[in-house]
């Protein structure tokens, strides 16, 4: 299928099942066994950006149908999104966080949470940011499809994790680690439960955040096709 509606349900159920069936024990076992858990993270990964390469190819080849116009403004709303979720993400891959996707289970202190203080689930919440984002500019069906599922596949997954990390770790437990944290971002710090031990940034992951920003700018144009600066 060079295009149409049928290559983008085939690339969006392809992108389904490769997220849905490898999470499942009985399949993720012996392929971690077979790979070593750092081959299966590897083969993984590479297959996940593959199919969303594909997916997103798909949606800009499906039928155009317009469910809002276009105008300049909107072409502002990624632009001042993404360094966001470009800080959000450098700075909660693989920091002291039992309690979202991403972070690592050692070292983590529920009085000084770091970036969890802020928001609980800083990868996801990139996400969220980048695909909402996007569909501001971007209000034919097929693209609202795309990034409408992403936004909402981010934030089911935060109230997901949030459910199976309480049943996992008991109420007590939870509360315990999740009290200067919060779902939503801010929200710890507006209330008060969260106060940061100090704003000094670290700077490798400034460094970091500032690099991806300044990757994904200068890549939209060969990679999409478009620009992604407003003007």
């Amino acid at each position: 299928m060079s295009g149409g509606w049928g290559e983008f349900v085939a690339a969006f159920l392809l992108f389904l099942l490769t997220h849905a069936l490898p999470a499942r024990p009985a399949l993720r076992r012996p392929l971690v066994l077979a790979l070593g858990e750092l081959g299966y993270l590897a083969l993984y990964s590479l297959g996940s950006i593959a199919v969303l390469a594909w997916l997103i190819a798909a949606a800009e080849r499906a039928p155009f149908v317009e469910v809002w116009g276009a105008s300049p403004w909107q072409r502002w709303v990624p632009s001042l999104a993404m360094p966001l979720a470009c800080l959000l993400a450098a700075f909660g891959l693989g920091v002291p966080n039992p309690l979202s996707f991403g972070g690592s289970a050692g070292g983590f202190d529920p009085e000084r949470p770091g970036i969890a203080g802020l928001v609980r689930h800083p990868l996801l919440w990139a996400i969220a940011l980048w695909a909402a984002s996007h569909a501001v500019p971007n209000g034919d069906l097929a693209h609202l499809l795309l990034f409408g599922t992403f936004t909402g596949i981010a934030l089911l997954g935060m109230a997901a994790i949030d459910r199976r990390k309480r049943r996992q770790m008991g109420e007590a437990e939870w509360a315990r680690l999740a009290a200067r944290t919060a779902f939503w971002p801010f929200a710890a710090l507006i209330s008060g439960r969260w106060r940061p031990a100090g704003w000094r940034a670290d700077p490798v992951r400034l460094a970091a955040a500032v690099l991806l920003w300044l990757a994904l700018l200068m890549l939209h144009r060969p990679v999409i096709g478009l620009s992604s600066l407003p003007m």
